[in-house]
């Protein structure tokens, strides 16, 4: 017998190597399916790093420092309070240590000068009759007390002794007693014309004014 066949029926059947469902001419062209691991939207096959930051979480991180700066500033600033406190009054009583040792050098070397003076002051009147023999000339070239003159000078500078007062120099009221004024027409200031008593300094202590004759300008 002749089997009917339907004509559409050879269209229905594959001809030669055919395609499965969903395969055709464009897929084959299109490449193979991605593969795990890889998505649609990666063409260069780059893995995806899920920990990796996004733009977002970096900006939200900087947010939140930002507000959290505030906070740390002012814990500073209440922590620095009492620790700026502490430092003025370290300083203040650093000052005030300093100015009392000052104060207590100064009047150690006050007290010094003045028990040195007390008893450098018995001595004056044998310096004083030393300048006189010396203006007599007894102390000139190898004389027999120069050598005695000469030591006990020398002992008396080294306690701070210091001698003030020269014929010539300017007269200063405040170191010199004038016991005499002698008008001279070459005068133009006063001036120590001579020294009666000399004057002694003991450190920056005055012992004793120099008693002087002092020149003055003629009218």
């Amino acid at each position: 017998m002749t089997e009917n066949r339907n004509p559409q029926d050879h269209e229905s059947e594959p001809q030669g190597d055919g395609f499965s469902a969903g395969e055709g001419p464009e897929a084959t062209a299109s490449g193979p399916a991605p593969q795990d691991g890889e998505t649609a939207g990666q063409s260069d096959g780059a893995p995806v790093d899920e920990e990796e930051l996004t733009v977002q979480d970096i900006l939200d991180a900087a947010e939140a420092e930002g507000e959290a700066e505030p906070e740390g500033d002012a814990d500073r600033s209440a922590a620095a309070g009492p620790e700026s406190e502490h430092l003025e009054d370290l300083l203040r009583v650093t000052a005030e240590y300093a100015n009392y040792r000052k104060r207590t050098e100064a009047n150690r070397e006050t007290e010094r000068e003045r028990t040195t003076g007390d008893v450098v002051k018995l001595l004056l009147p044998i310096l004083d009759d030393l300048d006189r023999a010396e203006k007599h000339g007894d102390l000139a070239g190898d004389a027999p007390f120069a050598q005695i003159a000469a030591k006990l000078r020398s002992a008396v500078e080294r306690l701070g002794l210091r001698p003030f007062g020269a014929a010539g120099d300017p007269f200063d009221p405040t170191m010199h007693e004038a016991i005499f004024q002698q008008p001279s027409p070459e005068a133009t200031a006063e001036s120590i014309l001579d020294v009666v008593e000399t004057g002694y300094f003991v450190g920056g202590t005055l012992l004793r004014a120099a008693k002087v004759v002092v020149q003055v300008p003629a009218n």
